[in-house]
């Protein structure tokens, strides 16, 4: 199997765009590439896309990176990453030298519990203090004085446009992306990331001082649990595979129900208390399931009625077929049982089909 290949968060791009700008500005020469500081004590040399005066007199320059998220499905990759860096006048006396601010494409933070404060541009604190970091050597390279006070304006051309395909507006990050990046490096297809943002979504859920919470495994599920709930958007977390880290942090933070929604293998797979349910973990063996509802009381003629199926979705349609939809319940009891011993909470379960529709609930 080929080894995925890791690329740069958007931070990190940030940061070398930024490098490169204060560069220009402040020497005169335009970057093809720059060499950056990364949290972790090592460096990256990025490429410059483009870069150039805006502004002579006023002392303004702008570069870009193209983002490359490696084989990493992220929809910012490709992303267009520009800085502008501006000189302050030498009059302009205040506390902090460098002022780091979002332009068009950096949505803007507008609810509690995110790790920028609300009113604020969402660019997170290691991607400012990479930014930081990177212009702080332009500065020293050009030979100018520490005191050199700088504007930096981030900004994403296509963010607005790339934001609607992300979960940004539910968080409470409105108008376009968020910087973002711990490391400076995207892991393709990333367990961190994924349980980051279950876990930042937790937190805006516990600001906004909700007790109960959706988890569901897609949009599919999420959609139908809402319509029948109506709770506050902010209450909704997408969980996709994680479901014992979700039922974990759910209980970290102190919520009182948990509204679980799935379709049926992933319910059936919180059955059998599989605490992971992406295929990668490990497919949906047919002959465990079987016995699973064996297990749970399945009579000889309804074993046998399953025997043969190939895939999750044949023994749900077989169970219908054989009117034995008490038993596709006592699944949906077996998972709402898994839940709350996992999460020590209250919760119902809700089974969702592929027309969005709750087709059975326990709890």
């Amino acid at each position: 199997m080929k080894k995925l290949r890791s690329g740069y968060t958007t931070g990190a791009c940030a940061a070398a765009a930024s490098k490169a700008a204060a560069l220009h500005i402040m020497s005169g020469i335009a970057q093809g590439t720059v060499e950056i500081p990364f949290p972790d004590g090592s460096r990256v040399k990025f490429s410059i896309e483009s870069s150039k005066i805006l502004d002579s007199e006023q002392k303004q320059a702008m570069a870009s990176v193209i983002k490359d998220a490696g084989d990493d499905p992220d929809v910012t990759n490709g992303a267009r990453i520009n800085s502008t860096v501006s000189v302050a006048a030498s009059d302009d006396h205040r506390a902090e030298p460098l002022v780091i601010s979002g332009g068009i494409g950096v949505g803007r933070v507008t609810k509690r519990g995110l790790a920028v404060s609300v009113g604020n541009p969402a660019i997170n604190p290691v991607p400012q203090k990479m930014i930081r970091a990177a212009v702080a050597e332009a500065i020293e390279a050009a030979a100018k004085e520490s005191q050199c006070c700088l504007d930096i304006t981030i900004s994403i051309p296509d963010g607005e446009e790339l934001a609607e395909k992300t979960l940004n507006r539910r968080l409470g990050i409105v108008g376009g992306l968020s910087v973002l990046g711990t490391t400076g490096i995207v892991r393709p297809i990333s367990a961190d990331a994924w349980t980051a943002t279950i876990a930042t979504s937790m937190d805006v859920a516990k600001e906004a001082g909700l007790k109960d919470i959706i988890l569901s495994t897609g949009r599919t599920s999420e959609r139908a649990v809402q319509e029948a709930l109506n709770l506050p958007e902010e209450a909704l977390v997408m969980m996709g595979d994680y479901l014992h880290f979700s039922l974990v942090a759910a209980a970290e933070h102190l919520f009182n129900h948990i509204h679980l929604a799935a379709m049926w293998a992933k319910v059936m797979k919180a059955g059998m208390r599989i605490p992971q349910t992406h295929v990668r973990h490990g497919a949906l063996e047919i002959k465990d399931a079987i016995e699973f509802i064996h297990g749970l009381g399945g009579d000889e003629e309804m074993i046998t009625a399953l025997h043969g199926a190939n895939t999750a979705r044949e023994i749900y349609g077989r169970l219908l077929d054989g009117g034995d939809e008490k038993m596709i319940l006592q699944v949906c009891e077996a998972a709402r049982e898994y839940a709350m011993e996992t999460s020590g909470l209250e919760v119902t379960v809700y089974l969702v089909d592929a027309t969005s529709t709750i087709v059975a609930q326990a709890g």
